[in-house]
């Protein structure tokens, strides 16, 4: 793997919830933790085992990749494609702790520029930007 992400990656926090303690969210909904699944077997081969490790370390190192990224994107002009061939632009500033949501300013739409904006990324097909 890489050497370790020397800044870290802008994070923007949601409000509280209406309980106070949620950041918005459903404590049952979508984003909820997954419960950890007791094994039905505990009979597992070593080829099984060394499988799932090696799957394991392919999820991180994409995971990293895809983080430094986003890092590699803050203050960078980035093109996005949204869902039905909408083309926009902007300076991307932060993602929230899910990686749910890219705040950005500067959008500029095919309707005009907004100055601040959240972008879902559930709404976004593919980025580009710049090195």
């Amino acid at each position: 793997m890489q050497t370790p992400l020397a800044v870290p990656v802008p994070v923007l926090r949601l409000p509280r919830g209406p309980d106070g303690l949620s950041r918005g969210f459903a404590p049952d909904g979508r984003r909820a933790r997954l419960k950890p699944e007791a094994p039905e077997s505990q009979e597992c081969s070593v080829g099984q085992e060394s499988q799932e490790s090696q799957e394991q370390r392919a999820r991180a190192a994409l995971r990293e990749r895809y983080l430094r990224s986003l890092l590699a994107m803050v203050g960078r002009q980035v093109s996005f494609t949204l869902h039905e061939g909408v083309h926009v632009t902007a300076h991307f500033g932060a993602t929230d702790l899910d990686v749910a949501n890219f705040y950005v300013s500067q959008l500029q739409t095919p309707i005009g520029v907004q100055a601040e904006a959240l972008l879902r990324c559930s709404d976004i097909i593919s980025y580009t930007f710049e090195l």
